[in-house]
């Protein structure tokens, strides 16, 4: 495999660690410690989903216009391992949503731009090597997960405990700057005379983003799924969840990532649709495990799925990268508030019923239209 992909992944490998430090403990954090609402929990979900992605489609722009590549990589980890730490700082969900903003600007910066190289670098394997990409970020997840688990089950759970997780995540975001500035290189420059983005050439691809977007608003995110783990387990073993949660997707994200170069991404896709379906359904009945284990399989098989789809036919892979992000942003934040509102309103049962009716209606489109995709 390209020695680039190899450092991508390690690159992966230590944001991700930290990013799962954060994001494990988190929804517990504002809910319970802060004492917030779960509807301000979908507030803050929101807002630094739509950051995240919203500006993917601006970057991955710029970088098809500009032939800029590595350098928005390279801004984009710095101001992750930067803003992480900060969030030690944060009193309020208010200055909670605003350093996850932030932070999620800096996964803007890098996003499309990372895949436009992971795409440029994979040697006609995109499968394969996106699969083994998400393989190596989902395993910095579970040792981020793990971590916190030994930090809680050690140690305490107490807020300054958890501000102190966040401070430590400064050291894993150093090391995966300093591999992305020194052991990964650009892609060769591209003369690019007075060109235009034309979405024309690639209008073919919206009919699987535009399935794939509708299923996210209603599918919920991992937060919730915390939050849900919260009412049956104590809080120093939630992250054992997440960590059945970042193993299953370690361990079969390259596998998947063969089957789609073998069978097709579209085939994969509602496979991951299926899962999707029977984590929800397990997390209605309170199979809390089961329901970890499906969600992980959904996630690492659908976006293996959809970056391996573009990849392979798309022709400005940044600006369909960054479009994928877009509709990622507006469709699971205004999804993250609407099951956060339900959820606070009426009850989690009624939040997970919207959601399974919502997933089975997409699920249906996404087959009865497999053959015209």
């Amino acid at each position: 495999m390209n020695k680039n992909i190899i450092a991508l992944g390690f690159v992966s490998f230590f944001t991700d660690m930290a990013s799962n430090m954060v994001t494990t403990i988190l929804p517990i954090y504002v809910v319970f410690s802060l004492h917030n609402g779960v509807d301000k929990l979908g507030y803050i979900l929101a807002i630094a989903t739509m950051v995240s992605y919203g500006f993917r489609f601006l970057f991955g722009y710029l970088s098809d216009k500009y032939q800029i590549v590595k350098p928005f990589v390279v801004i984009g980890y710095c101001i992750s391992a930067i803003t992480k730490p900060l969030l030690y700082f944060s009193n309020s969900w208010g200055s909670v949503a605003t350093l996850r903003g932030a932070e999620r600007m800096g996964k803007a910066f890098r996003s499309a731009t990372k895949d436009r190289l992971i795409s440029e670098f994979s040697e006609k394997k995109s499968g394969k090597t996106f699969g083994f990409h998400k393989m190596m970020d989902i395993a910095g997840e579970m040792v981020g997960a793990i971590i916190v688990f030994l930090v809680l089950f050690f140690i305490g759970k107490n807020i300054e405990v958890f501000k102190s997780i966040f401070a430590w995540t400064l050291l894993p975001g150093i090391l995966a700057v300093v591999i992305v500035i020194f052991f990964v290189d650009d892609v060769p420059y591209k003369q690019t005379d007075n060109k235009q983005f034309s979405l024309s050439e690639d209008k073919k691809l919206l009919p699987l983003l535009f399935i794939y977007f509708g299923f996210l608003f209603f599918m919920f995110s991992d937060s919730f799924f915390i939050i849900k783990a919260k009412q049956m387990l104590k809080i120093e073993y939630i992250p054992l969840m997440v960590i059945l949660l970042t193993f299953t997707q370690t361990i079969t994200s390259y596998l998947f990532g063969l089957w789609i170069d073998k069978v097709g991404a579209i085939k994969i896709m509602i496979l991951s649709f299926i899962f999707a379906l029977l984590s929800m359904g397990f997390l209605y009945f309170k199979f809390i495990i089961l329901a970890f284990i499906f969600l992980g399989l959904f996630l690492v098989a659908s976006l293996n799925g959809i970056r391996s789809y573009i990849s392979d036919n798309a022709v400005n892979k940044g600006s369909v990268y960054g479009i994928l992000y877009g509709g990622v942003a507006l469709f699971s934040s205004l999804g993250a508030i609407v099951i956060g509102t339900i959820w606070e309103k009426f009850g989690d049962n009624y939040a997970i019923i919207f959601s399974l009716v919502g997933v089975s209606f997409m699920s249906l489109i996404l087959i009865m239209l497999k053959e015209k995709i």
